[in-house]
């Protein structure tokens, strides 16, 4: 009896240890793609478009301490969306978008993002760097993401003369007057997971 009581003690010693010590691996969480929105704002000399545009898949991964540590994202680029307009300028500005002209989407059905870099830089909040990909040119980013619970937003600006985007850009061109397109537009993402 005493054998197999000592046995069954060093059993859950030693069986305790090597749980202890072995690490645990973070955990990979699936972004809610119907539930989660990107929200995008352009601007020119004369005003601003809003739209949006459909995340295709998402994940967002936590290390062991389930701080934020890394995510992977693919838009679906054929789902732009112009909120802003109705009709027939609804329809014209998003064939537009779409084309050659901007970016592409027969060819270019998707962009993606791959976190590189994640800081903590408060409670809930990180300074995330990423390579966004668009129409096949890949460049890094610099943005905020806040996480509360089972929700992340952030908010970046997207140069799109680096994707190649030349058109009303005035980068690129001169004399456009108001006709000017700035190069700079928003994206505001907000993701459920």
């Amino acid at each position: 009896m005493k054998k197999n009581v000592f046995s069954l003690a060093l059993a859950i010693v030693f069986g305790f240890s090597a749980t202890a010590t072995t690490p645990i691996d973070g955990e990979k969480k699936e972004v809610k793609t119907e539930t989660s929105t990107v929200t995008w704002k352009a601007y020119k000399v004369t005003g601003s478009h809003t739209g949006t545009i459909a995340l295709q898949s998402g994940t967002l991964s936590f290390d062991d301490t389930g701080k934020l540590d890394g995510g992977e994202f693919v838009v679906d680029m054929t789902t732009i969306n112009t909120t802003d307009l109705e009709g027939e300028y609804k329809g014209k500005l998003d064939g537009h978008l779409n084309s050659d002209d901007f970016f592409g989407t027969a060819t270019h059905k998707t962009s993606t993002m791959v976190f590189t870099s994640v800081t903590a830089s408060g409670k809930n909040s990180y300074k995330v760097t990423g390579d966004l990909t668009i129409k096949g040119i890949t460049k890094a980013v610099s943005f905020d993401v806040s996480i509360y619970g089972s929700k992340a937003t952030a908010t970046l600006k997207v140069d799109r003369a680096n994707y190649n985007i030349k058109y009303g850009s005035g980068s690129f061109f001169d004399n456009l007057g108001d006709k000017t397109i700035y190069d700079e537009f928003d994206l505001v993402v907000d993701l459920e997971f």
